[in-house]
């Protein structure tokens, strides 16, 4: 398995999901325990591969071997090694990890270890990326209550994975492990969703209405673009835009579950969208989950620390910058704009916002914390923008910021109308 997913052709989890399939003779607590050590090893990679350049045989197998020590018990894994691959894994696992670099022990890229040191607390920060993550549902307010929906796992198998709720979502439920979230009753109903709070937090902030016209500009899976239809009780007109007709696609059987219908799904061009332009200055509430290095995500996805580079960065900042371009074309006056990624880095957040907004006078940055705290009754943020870390809020990291858009003002007329005419002229010019 490690064979495959180190050649960095597709994502880890597509990888081992694959590999999986090809091997239907291993059983479930077989899968469960391949995939965990498979993850341990690519949140290790690089501390692991300096392990690795002792002892003998394949490299490979020595990288499993440390990865399946994260799962079994020495006793158990013993009994599957060889003499000198047991004196092996006792010398690698007496040295002291506080004796290597940051970027060995915590195993990032230089590049991305030079980043993440220019962030606060960034020991805290790259500690929580390498830690696996709990599991996040949400309940579907248009069909479930969150206390009810607890009572409910509390009296059931469910109860073995520890639901409690999250600390600020409103909807959200946090399970320990990897219950099989898939089979159970409520989610083949509808009634829950497998969502991040971090994500269900950056809907909050879109702070949807009844009635409205809203777009969910990169809606991928669809996961926000459900939550967005509960909240507006299936009313109105909710468009799912996504370059990807095949990510679309799979999140049909989600929109059906969900008895919402509000959603329009649209496969969009990424350059000069008919469709797109027909919706210029036509939507309360635009929402870009833009594109991104996915880096906030690192406790789910450790193979994003290898599979980006500065270079590929690059390329999404270019394409982050032309979708906020295009989604807030969208944008009615005196409406909402909100950017969103799930990376923690400067140049994709912060950087991007205050470039557009540099660009285009006609938005203002709204302050993202007042906002949350209107759902989020909990959640306590500092400036304009929404930041949450792993470290600090038990989420993947996430940014949001909130931009309005300015509503016209109209022109006053003088008594030949003359002043009405000049100011007109002038604003079908801006």
């Amino acid at each position: 398995m490690l064979g495959e997913i180190l050649q960095w052709e597709y994502p880890a989890d597509a990888a081992l999901s694959h590999w999986l399939r090809a091997n239907p003779k291993l059983g479930m607590r077989d899968r469960a325990e391949v995939a965990e050590a498979v993850f341990d090893v690519l949140r290790h990679l690089r501390r692991y591969r300096q392990y690795a350049e002792s002892g003998t045989g394949p490299a490979a197998r020595r990288l499993a071997i440390l990865g399946l020590a994260s799962v079994f018990d020495r006793s158990v894994l013993d009994t599957g090694l060889s003499e000198p691959e047991r004196h092996w894994l006792t010398h690698v696992q007496g040295i002291s990890v506080d004796s290597l670099s940051r970027a060995v022990r915590d195993s990032l890229p230089d590049w991305l270890d030079e980043r993440l040191a220019c962030l606060e607390d960034a020991d805290a920060l790259i500690k929580a990326l390498n830690q696996p993550a709990p599991l996040d549902i949400r309940v579907n307010p248009l069909k479930a209550d969150r206390a009810d929906m607890l009572k409910q796992m509390r009296g059931g198998p469910a109860l073995r994975y520890d639901p409690e709720p999250t600390p600020y979502s409103p909807w959200g439920i946090r399970l320990q492990g990897r219950p099989p979230v898939n089979r159970w009753p409520m989610f083949e109903k509808g009634e829950i969703e497998v969502q991040d709070e971090g994500s269900q937090i950056l809907v909050a902030l879109v702070a949807p209405k009844r009635g409205e016209m809203i777009i969910d500009y990169c809606a991928g899976a669809g996961g926000k673009t459900l939550l967005l239809g509960a909240l507006m009780r299936s009313t109105g007109r909710l468009y799912a835009f996504d370059v990807s007709a095949a990510r679309l696609a799979r999140a049909k059987p989600r929109f059906a579950r969900s008895g919402l219908s509000n959603i329009v799904p649209v496969a969009i061009s990424a350059d000069n969208d008919q469709r797109v332009k027909r919706l210029r200055g036509k939507a309360q509430r635009v929402l870009v989950d833009a594109p991104c290095s996915g880096l906030g995500t690192l406790r789910r996805n450790p193979d994003l620390k290898w599979r980006q580079h500065p270079e590929s960065l690059q390329g999404l900042l270019d394409i982050q910058a032309r979708i906020l371009r295009q989604a807030s074309r969208c944008v009615a006056p005196g409406g909402r704009l909100v950017y969103a990624t799930c990376s923690i880095l400067p140049e994709e957040n912060e950087q991007q916002v205050e470039r557009f907004l540099a660009e285009n006078p006609d938005f203002t940055l709204l302050d993202a914390s007042k906002i949350a705290a209107d759902r989020c009754e909990n959640l306590t943020l500092q400036g304009p923008f929404l930041r949450l870390r792993p470290d600090r809020h038990e989420t993947d990291g996430f940014f949001a910021a909130v931009l309005e858009r300015v509503k016209a003002v109209p022109a006053k007329k003088d008594p030949q109308g003359l002043e009405n005419a000049v100011q007109g002229e002038n604003s079908e010019t801006a």
